[in-house]
């Protein structure tokens, strides 16, 4: 069952997928068809610099979304890479601009969802602008960021894995943290 607004929506509008890890969604540049809700499973959109490195633009995790922004452009601005296995539910865009145009109700819920989103994506900015990695680090763990492994924990913060667990060991010696397994890594 897709949430609403979207469940508002024809049942054509939308189709279930299965993913794999390491499955690619949508490339960047590519033209745009829809937007995705997460049933299960991880997606990140990533966005690689011309030196190679990688930024984790936005994970989406089971009940999240991604690549709304799709639904008001030509293309996508990102790849979306399968991090997990699971299965995600593709909206049509035409079906959302559809009933944005002629359900006043459904354009209001689906603005209110995307309110909620600003609001989370200026607090990820707000974390993004700590100088400090091992204080940055903190705030990430604090915020519930540290569910997968330390390398995706540093790409969705903007460092580098090394200073990542740096600030991890850091975080430990100072006893805020300990370390529990290899690349593991839990709150005092």
């Amino acid at each position: 069952m897709i949430p609403d607004p979207f469940s508002y929506l024809p049942t054509d509008a939308s189709r279930t997928i299965d993913i794999q890890k390491g499955d690619v969604l949508f490339r960047q540049n590519e033209t745009t068809s829809g937007l995705y809700h997460v049933v299960s499973g991880c997606v990140t959109l990533q966005r690689s610099s011309e030196l190679g490195n990688t930024l984790t633009l936005h994970r989406a995790v089971s009940g999240g979304y991604f690549a709304e922004a799709s639904v008001f452009s030509m293309i996508y601005h990102c790849d979306a890479i399968c991090t997990e296995a699971g299965s995600v539910v593709k909206i049509a865009k035409t079906d959302i601009l559809s009933a944005m145009q002629s359900d006043p109700m459904f354009s209001e819920r689906f603005t209110r969802l995307l309110a909620v989103q600003v609001q989370q994506y200026r607090s990820h900015i707000e974390l993004l602008a700590i100088l400090s990695a091992k204080e940055r680090t903190l705030a990430a763990v604090q915020a519930g960021y540290y569910d997968s492994t330390v390398i995706e924990l540093a790409t969705r913060i903007n460092l580098s894995h090394e200073a990542c667990y740096r600030a991890l060991r850091t975080l430990c010696n100072d006893g805020i943290m300990t370390k529990i397994g290899r690349g593991r890594y839990v709150l005092l």
